[in-house]
């Protein structure tokens, strides 16, 4: 039996594999830089990156021929309906609970091998650690991350380490998973904060149908002569987490 031959949209391939290529990348690259890392020519890609920087997918960085990736293609993604849904269920929690512990507080969702943040709330007090709306990081060096893994049925959590084994993203598997079982006993993660000395992030689940969808995450910083800060703020994170999911579930 012949295999019927899909449609093929070669411009959009085109498109699709020179915004993949930017995606993890952080620097401004040249034509030719973009040309040599998606295999193919300079004149094959000269007019796509013309049309891609014509509808603000792509910017020049300033004072230089190179090319980065806008917030474009991430505010769409926030239009999403699950996504806009979660959002606006979550902010009025959200705002609550920073005005509670007087710590800045941010939401997280799985993209791949990383965790995003779609949305974040600033400390009412004079001092916090804020992390910027579109933060990624690994899932295995994020709190948010791990508390994401720990949450997900085996089957969806193999699935996403396999992704990651894939994307080449550094890991213990022996030490990550004593962690993944610690953090679901407890049903919270309460870990130093990888960026930032004297910090320790909470996080806690978003859960919907059984499964961690988001993660609710405060990076807490211990002020001088306060007690107890530490658990209190832990038990309004979950009462917090907990509501946003009841919201949900409708």
């Amino acid at each position: 039996m012949v295999k019927k031959q899909r449609y093929r949209a070669p411009a959009l391939e085109k498109g699709l594999e020179i915004l993949e290529f930017l995606a993890p990348r952080a620097e401004a690259l040249t034509l030719s830089e973009i040309s040599e890392g998606v295999g193919r020519s300079k004149s094959e890609i000269f007019r796509m990156l013309q049309v891609l920087e014509e509808r603000g997918y792509l910017a020049r960085a300033a004072g230089t021929e190179g090319y980065v990736l806008t917030n474009r293609l991430f505010m769409l993604g926030m239009e999403h309906p699950p996504v806009k849904g979660l959002i606006e269920a979550a902010m009025p929690v959200m705002h609550h609970l920073a005005e509670q512990i007087l710590q800045p507080c941010h939401l997280a969702i799985p993209s791949e091998e990383l965790i995003v943040v779609i949305a974040r709330v600033e400390s009412p007090g004079d001092v916090g650690f804020v992390v910027r709306v579109g933060h990624r990081r690994p899932i295995p060096h994020s709190t948010s991350g791990l508390v994401l893994l720990a949450f997900q049925p085996e089957d969806v959590r193999e699935r996403w380490l396999e992704t990651l084994q894939r994307k080449e993203v550094p890991y213990e598997r022996k030490r990550l998973a004593g962690s993944l079982r610690g953090i679901a006993a407890r049903g919270y993660a309460c870990i130093p904060s990888e960026v930032i000395v004297g910090v320790t992030d909470l996080s806690a689940p978003i859960v919907l149908r059984g499964a961690a969808i988001a993660a609710l995450t405060v990076p807490f910083a211990k002020r001088r002569g306060a007690r107890g800060e530490l658990n209190g703020s832990i038990e309004r994170l979950l009462r917090a987490a907990g509501r946003i999911s009841r919201e949900l579930e409708g």
